[in-house]
């Protein structure tokens, strides 16, 4: 992270959201960062009415349900893996308590509830909902959201 980078993340996240942003790990504070600029490009193609500081502010804080120590590189390669390739391996592990899959799994619904206890509720719904499956009624926010986040 640059100098730059820190002066983005202040421009974007009050005290408290900073607080949250940077008990994530290097590599998703790194992750969240870009997403926020790809938004920045996004908003630009997309040019309809967008609140580019609220998708800026969702772009920073979306994966705020993974701290630090919550799970390593390989804990969520290792998540990312049985998830998709053993779904069923997947829900017993979870059941059995395994940390990194319930992580992986529900960071976004844990990213919300934090969120909620600051009142961001508007952003608590997006962050919610990031890796749902698309709806037709979904917020163009939320769109522009997933997609940065797969381009990240």
């Amino acid at each position: 992270m640059t100098a730059e980078d820190g002066q983005y993340i202040s421009a974007h996240l009050n005290g408290a959201e900073q607080k949250l942003f940077f008990a994530m790990s290097i590599v998703d504070q790194c992750h969240s960062l870009q997403t926020a600029y790809t938004i920045e490009r996004l908003v630009i193609e997309d040019k309809k009415d967008i609140d580019r500081d609220f998708l800026i502010r969702c772009a920073l804080l979306h994966d705020i349900g993974r701290v630090k120590g919550d799970m390593s590189i390989a804990g969520k390669i290792f998540a990312v893996l049985i998830v998709t390739f053993a779904p069923n391996l997947a829900d017993k592990l979870e059941r059995r308590g395994n940390r990194a899959i319930y992580i992986y799994r529900h960071h976004a619904e844990i990213g919300a509830r934090k969120l909620q206890k600051l009142n961001l509720y508007r952003e608590s719904k997006i962050i919610a909902r990031h890796h749902s499956p698309p709806q037709p009624d979904d917020p163009k926010e939320l769109k522009l959201l997933r997609l940065a986040d797969e381009e990240n």
